[in-house]
This record gives C-alpha cells, structure tokens and sequence, in this order.
C-alpha cells in the first residue's frame, strides 16, 4: 500500500432511533443506532460496536498479513476489543481499549514466536494506533487444533473466561 489512500463511509439517521452506514467498498449498508442505555434500539450496531469492530478486524488483518510475510503458519486467530466507557467532564469517552488475541499454534516450538508477531501486529495496527484512548493488549497462544465452532462470533456475554494458556504477553 504504497502513497496516501482515502477511504470513506457515510451515515445519515434513517428514522426514528436508527440510521445507516454505507462504505463504497462494501455492498451492504450498516444499521445503527444509539447505545440502548443511551436510547438507542435493541438488535443494531452502534457506533461504539463499530469502532470496536474496526479495531478488532484491523489487528485481524494485520496478523494475518504479518503470517503470510513471515511464512507463520497458525490454526485459528480470535480477537476480541472490548471497551470501557466513562463519563468525564467533557461528557462520556471511552476510557480503555482492551484487545484481546487468542493464537491457536500446532507446535510449542512456534510459541515465542507468535508472541513476537503478536506484538507486532499490535504495534503496526493502523486503527488503534489512530485512537488516543488508554489500550491494553492481552495476547493468548495456544498449541491445538482450531476449535470446532471456528468462524462463530464469541457471545457478548462472555466475559473472556475460560482461557486455557498461561503465556501473555502485554
């Protein structure tokens, strides 16, 4: 990717409490709305959802094009991004970005170097390096085979329990 490149999205409030989002690189529209705390409607993505989506599906490509360069073969790559929201002064703000990636390896012997690619794709992430909020980085590797619900979405309610590897890296 070589010289300056634009990308550009859309957003106009449709009716009511929701409005819709459209990219010139995706075919489908996104419909929105306010946060349901703040009034918003049960069942649609909200502009938080969507920076969080961006920040997670942009360390998800990162990584993936850091394997292919590094020939780094893996299993399965999850990544979560969760965010803290607070009200400050100057109104509400999210107050951290926690970025959480679940590397599935076949062999041990690959450990250390999938944290190293980890990190760096955490480091060169174009997304949440635009953010000046506060992230954290947790980073999980694991040896096995993908799991068997691969490319399901991780429930909302699932607080990241359940995580089976003691190497982290932060």
């Amino acid at each position: 990717m070589e010289g300056p490149h634009r990308f550009r999205v859309v957003a106009w409030w449709a009716s009511g409490r929701t409005g819709i989002a459209k990219s010139g690189s995706a075919p489908n529209a996104i419909h929105f709305t306010s946060p349901p705390a703040f009034g918003g409607v049960d069942g649609r993505w909200t502009p938080e959802d969507l920076l969080l989506c961006a920040v997670a599906s942009c360390f998800t490509t990162t990584f993936r094009t850091l394997a292919e360069y590094s020939k780094f073969e893996y299993t399965d790559l999850q990544v979560e991004a969760e965010g803290g929201i607070s009200k400050t002064d100057a109104g509400y703000s999210f107050s951290e970005v926690l970025i959480r990636a679940i590397l599935t390896i076949s062999q041990e012997e690959d450990r250390a170097r999938a944290v190293k690619l980890l990190q760096k794709a955490k480091t060169l992430c174009l997304v949440s390096r635009a953010l000046s909020v506060q992230q954290r980085f947790e980073a999980v590797v694991e040896v096995g085979a993908a799991r068997a619900e691969a490319g399901q979405p991780l429930s909302v309610s699932d607080k990241g329990n359940g995580y089976r590897s003691n190497t982290k890296a932060e």
